[in-house]
């Protein structure tokens, strides 16, 4: 210990030993049997309560629909998710852009799908016939002109992709820029030394770095994006909510038929927890091994 001329040794007698004690650790221990009492009170009481109406939870909590449900509701947030983590990447670069209409446009797209609510986009989408009855394609000035109409092409899956997937895509884009910006700028000037490309050093080199800032925000939007596609059953979307919701309109089970859903709900996000947190230490041991690696390198050349 260095020397402090503030610190005084304690006194002890010759011959003795100074004992470590450890401090009284009952508060906790009453603290955690009141929290266990309270919690096991609340599950017999739900378990025990007849209106939760168990029997119709376990009779509906395997039906075809609800797993049809299910199915439509994580294929939509992978689906979802693709394109926000495209659209995320493309924007995000095109943010950090010197060019100022590049980066105008990019910050316009996030400051318009991340200002409105996700719930209104998806109306608007699924209700864009009622703006541009048919959508043309073609190239200008001439007769090379395709239309159909706007109800056609805009079924509720289409809109519930354009509409979470375009939200998705402005979120991401602050997720992956703030990744970006947290690589040493030094990197992207050796890169330019080695005579790459801003393009090629940004994909090859600056982005692998990111990732282990980049996973943790974009699982928790996976996690949340599973949740908030229940938002499509307003534009009657047969996900797992309103698979939930058609049965309990004929059967009045209103109660069991949600406790089914979110069963489900729990289930999926639960799974979703686990691989978030493999894939978090995938990367987290990835990058410990690569400044390893980088760490005895340098060693080497200075022993050299």
């Amino acid at each position: 210990m260095p020397h402090d001329p503030k610190f005084i040794a304690p006194a002890v007698p010759d011959g003795k030993m100074l004992t470590y004690v450890p401090a009284s650790a009952w508060g906790s221990r009453i603290a955690g049997t009141l929290l266990l009492l309270v919690a096991l009170y609340f599950f017999a009481s739900v378990a025990g309560n007849p209106n939760f109406g168990w029997a119709v939870v376990w009779q509906y909590l395997f039906d075809p629909r609800i797993l049809w449900g299910l199915y439509l509701t994580v294929w939509l947030t992978v689906v979802t998710m693709v394109i926000g983590v495209v659209l995320g990447t493309i924007f995000a670069i095109m943010a950090m852009s010197d060019n100022i209409v590049i980066s105008g446009v990019a910050n316009a797209y996030i400051w318009f799908f991340r200002g409105t609510p996700v719930l209104v986009q998806l109306i608007f989408w699924y209700n864009l016939g009622a703006l541009f009855p048919d959508l043309s394609i073609g190239i200008p000035f001439t007769t090379w002109w395709v239309s159909m109409p706007t109800n056609t092409l805009i079924a509720p899956v289409t809109a519930a992709i354009l509409g979470l997937g375009l939200n998705e895509g402005a979120y991401m884009s602050e997720i992956i820029r703030s990744g970006l910006l947290s690589v040493d700028p030094g990197q992207r000037q050796a890169a330019r030394s080695l005579g790459m490309t801003d393009g090629k050093a940004t994909w090859s080199i600056i982005l692998p770095q990111a990732m282990p800032v980049i996973i943790p925000p974009t699982g928790n939007q996976t996690i949340g994006m599973l949740k908030t596609s229940s938002l499509v059953s307003v534009i009657s979307l047969s996900d797992l909510l309103y698979s939930a919701q058609t049965i309990y309109s004929r059967n009045f089970q209103t109660i069991p038929l949600l406790i089914v859903a979110c069963l489900w709900y729990l289930f999926a996000t639960t799974l979703l927890s686990l691989a978030q947190v493999r894939i978090e230490r995938h990367f987290a041991r990835s990058r410990h091994q690569h400044g390893g690696k980088v760490s005895r390198l340098m060693f080497r050349q200075k022993g050299a």
